[in-house]
Parts: structure tokens; C-alpha cells; sequence
């Protein structure tokens, strides 16, 4: 199996420029390699093709958008590749976790989720003993479809092929049994909802998904993620809105508070994210979606909530 390497974002130039050290251990390995069970393409015989599909001409399939907008399954829905990370510092003996991303509209693997938003980056500047594993969806489209991810067991497969790449990149493919085994979070961005609320009610066949953050991402489904929260209480689960998405975060929150389930309106004081943990909040300036997911409420918000899961800390 061949992959493709690159360098990984770095956070400041100037450092490179010094030889910095901690630019250096920051470095790791970044990969964009293509998958057999990645979200697309989608055969004839899925389920997901079946529903997510609605547009013919000839031998082409494609969606037609609420906006009237086609996409084409081979130019839109046909990208196999996935991103992943692993920091210079992650360390296979201690408790880690996998960040599983699922990028928003518009988007392209390396240009947004590599370069622009610096995933690989976040993730290794944080103190968290985490990799990442984010795929393609839709090729720089306006569409949430999330291809196989509808298919019930989908997501635990692109998971058990998601450790095997890892072992690979990690240099010894016995460390696939401490992937496979590995807990998961699930980090949503804008149009990624609709993946992220089917992997984790008809894909996540292990129950392996621990936490799920959605990024003004609460667009829709939300009797799905209601149901994951109260389901199991020892998860924990945090939305942050901007102005399009703050009227479904607030009626989010009210139902949850009819189960029950408390609710918290922010991370301030919360040095760590326990288990069960449930946070609806404001995510700060509403004119600031496109960048929310490198400059959100705080600068490189997913290194700040990686930060507060103190079970997975790279140096104890």
C-alpha cells in the first residue's frame, strides 16, 4: 500500500527559520491516502446511492440540490482520499484517541483542511495523545451527502481500515490492534452534521465514538444527536453556534433539559471535559464562519478542547 507524505502545517515561520525544537517534535507525519471503505464513491447497490442520488443523464448519477445545483457523481461524489495525522509525539503506550473530522461545504482535503484550517497542526499542538483521520466528502461542493456513512456499520468499517493506515504510517503494522481499539471523537464542521449524526447512529457499530464537537454545525438532525446524548450519559457532547445555527442549538438544549440532562452555556472554568459533559454555547463573532474552525471562539479551537481531555494527555 503506497502513501503519499507531506511535511505538516507549522505554526509560525520565523520558528522553522530558528530550528526550533518545539517546531520540530510538532512536525510528525501527515498523509493523504485513499481508502476503499472512504464515503465515496458509492456503488449500485448501496443503500446511500439509492437515497442520496435523484438526477440521471444517460450512465451519469448526480444530486440535485434544494437550489436547483447538480452535482456529478464522478466529478463530485468519486474522491477515495482521507487525511491523517499522527504527532511527533504520540505515543502508542499511553491511553490515546483518534479525532475523526468531517469538513463542511466547499471543501478540498489539502487546500482547507490541511493548509487553511492546519488540522494537522492543531491537533499536534496540543497536549492530547491523538491522531487524525479526516475524509473527503463532496469535492468543493455545497452538499452535506454523507455517501456510505448511511449505510448502517459504514462508519466502523472506514474505522477498521483507518487503523490499518495508521499502523502503516506508524512503521509497524502490529500497532493495528492498538488503533482498532483506540476510543474516537468526532469533530463536525458547518455542512458535516449529516455524516456525523449518521456515523454515530447507524455506523458506530462499537460504540467506540466517546464525544462528539459540533463547530456551528447543528444544522439539522437533531433527534439523532439528542438520542446519542441521552442514550449513553457517559459521553460527552459539545455544540457551538453562530447566528445560522443558534436557533437549533437553543431547542436542542431545551429538549435535552426536558430529559433531564443538564445543560452548560460554556467551557469557562472547565479545565476538564468529564465524561457526560453537555455544553450548548455562543460561539463568538457571527461573521466569522468560514475561518471558525482555525479562529472560533479562541484561536485554534480544536487544540483547546484536545487540551481539556486530561485522560489523554501525550506527557503525564
Amino acid at each position: 500500500m503506497h502513501l503519499r507524505i507531506w511535511p505538516a502545517a507549522v505554526a509560525c515561520a520565523a520558528l522553522l527559520a530558528a530550528g526550533s525544537a518545539d517546531a520540530q517534535l510538532r512536525a510528525g507525519k501527515t498523509s493523504i491516502s485513499e481508502f476503499v471503505t472512504s464515503p465515496f464513491p458509492l456503488d449500485g447497490s448501496s443503500s446511500a446511492a439509492t437515497e442520496y442520488f435523484n438526477e440521471v443523464d444517460g450512465t451519469k448519477r448526480g444530486r440535485k440540490t434544494a437550489t436547483g445545483r447538480i452535482y456529478w457523481e464522478n466529478e463530485t461524489y468519486n474522491d477515495q482520499r482521507v487525511l491523517l495525522h499522527i504527532p511527533a509525539k504520540f505515543d502508542l503506550r499511553k491511553p490515546g484517541v483518534i479525532v475523526v473530522y468531517f469538513h463542511g461545504h466547499g471543501a478540498i482535503l489539502e487546500r482547507d483542511i490541511r493548509d487553511r484550517q492546519q488540522l494537522p497542526e492543531q491537533i499536534s499542538a496540543s497536549a492530547a495523545n491523538a491522531v487524525l483521520v479526516a475524509p473527503q466528502f463532496a469535492v468543493n461542493a455545497a452538499d452535506s451527502n454523507p455517501g456510505r456513512f448511511a449505510e448502517p456499520g459504514g462508519f466502523t468499517r472506514f474505522l477498521n481500515e483507518a487503523a490499518v493506515h495508521l499502523s502503516i504510517m506508524q512503521g509497524d503494522q502490529r500497532t493495528v490492534r492498538d488503533f482498532l481499539k483506540m476510543p474516537v471523537i468526532v469533530v463536525s464542521y458547518s455542512g458535516g452534521y449529516r455524516a456525523t449524526a449518521l456515523a454515530i447512529t447507524r455506523g458506530d457499530s462499537e460504540q467506540r465514538v466517546k464525544g462528539v464537537v459540533l463547530l456551528d454545525s447543528l444544522y439539522g438532525e437533531m433527534d439523532k444527536f439528542e438520542s446519542w446524548i441521552t442514550t449513553d450519559r457517559k459521553r460527552f457532547f459539545i455544540s457551538t453556534y453562530l447566528g445560522s445555527t443558534k436557533a437549533r442549538n437553543l431547542e436542542l438544549q431545551r429538549m435535552l433539559k426536558e430529559k433531564g440532562v443538564p445543560v452548560k452555556g460554556s467551557l469557562e472554568g472547565m479545565r476538564r471535559l468529564q465524561p457526560g459533559t453537555v455544553v450548548v454555547m455562543s460561539g463568538g463573532n457571527e461573521e466569522n464562519h468560514r475561518d471558525y474552525v482555525q479562529d472560533g471562539w479562541i484561536a485554534n479551537p480544536i487544540t483547546d478542547l484536545l487540551n481539556r481531555l486530561r485522560d489523554f494527555r501525550a506527557a503525564r
